[in-house]
């Protein structure tokens, strides 16, 4: 990290010096690194800082080297500081405080509270339905505090998957009759009558746990508009195998809008009844990526066909 931003970092912090800099992970496809920095004399022990580098990276874990992904990723991290500077304080859900946004040459640089040294000490790989249901409260007051909210300076359509920004693995999609039926499953979900703000990456990667069974999220390169199942789709496919997919399919959309009426001001039967009618499509629409992106991918299962041809079978 250059001088300018080690002063930003004790200019915005209070503390005396930098003691150390842990490397927490490397950004996608080397656009720069997210660090733990260790002070000394300040007000607190430590913060997390994303350094994001603007050139162009040289190497993509899947080979996708093209000038499209790169501007793809480069909004990505202009939606993630507009978000940090302008939507996060008002967010229901639990997300990182930021403490600045600073831009210098060619990077940019974010610094946030450590979730590790406020309780959210957990990462976790494999969950129960405790986990889960964690998440799923964490999405419903994410969704319910966004609704309605229009996503300016953000992507117009959340999730990194958005057919708009994926022409190439569209392209490269065999699948025929879901290529054809692509752009229906695509308006189909942005025509829905409640949108709300969707994270766009809810991973289970990208979410803390603390002991005492709260949770907070990071990253959002790819928030934006949109319908809430997206994020509710990916982060169960992203925890669950495929039997336990369908076989928790409705306990999962029941405490889902279970968590979403509670954190509403005014229950909302019709976007109840709108979102649940679109779970299947939103899961049809990242299918409908994957297939294009990593046709071997281990979330291509049988669910995912299945749904998706019943999908497919109503709109075509």
């Amino acid at each position: 990290m250059n001088s300018y931003f080690k002063n930003v970092i004790l200019q915005t912090t209070g503390a005396d010096a930098i003691a150390n800099q842990e490397l927490i992970q490397e950004l996608w496809s080397g656009y720069g690194k997210i660090l733990r920095v260790k002070l000394e004399g300040g007000p607190a022990d430590s913060v997390v800082v994303k350094l994001v580098q603007s050139e162009k990276a040289q190497l993509h874990p899947r080979g996708w080297n093209t000038d499209i992904g790169h501007q793809r990723k480069l909004r990505s991290y202009e939606v993630e500081t507009t978000w940090y500077e302008e939507y996060s304080s008002a967010s229901k859900a639990r997300v990182p405080r930021c403490l600045t946004v600073d831009h210098h040459e060619d990077e940019v640089l974010i610094v946030l509270e450590d979730l590790d040294a406020s309780g959210y000490l957990l990462r976790k790989s494999q969950v129960g339905w405790d986990e889960i249901n964690c998440v799923l409260k964490w999405l419903a007051d994410f969704h319910a505090g966004f609704l309605g909210k229009s996503p300016d300076g953000l992507w117009k359509t959340g999730t990194y998957w958005h057919l708009e920004t994926r022409p190439q693995e569209l392209e490269a999609l065999n699948d025929k009759r879901l290529k054809k039926a692509a752009a229906l499953i695509d308006r189909k979900l942005n025509s829905c009558t409640w949108k709300t703000l969707v994270h766009g990456d809810a991973k289970l990667a990208n979410f803390c746990f603390s002991g005492q069974g709260d949770v907070a999220a990071v990253d959002f390169q790819y928030v934006g508009g949109g319908c809430g199942m997206k994020d509710v789709t990916y982060f169960i496919g992203s925890c669950l195998d495929e039997e336990e997919c369908e076989a928790l399919e409705a306990q999962i959309l029941d405490t889902y809008f279970g968590h979403l009426q509670q954190a509403l001001r005014t229950p909302n039967e019709a976007l109840e009844t709108e979102w649940r009618s679109l779970y299947r499509v939103a899961w049809a629409d990242f299918h409908r990526f994957l297939k294009g992106w990593s046709p071997g991918h281990w979330k291509i299962n049988s669910y995912s066909e299945r749904i998706t041809q019943e999908v497919i079978n109503q709109m075509l």
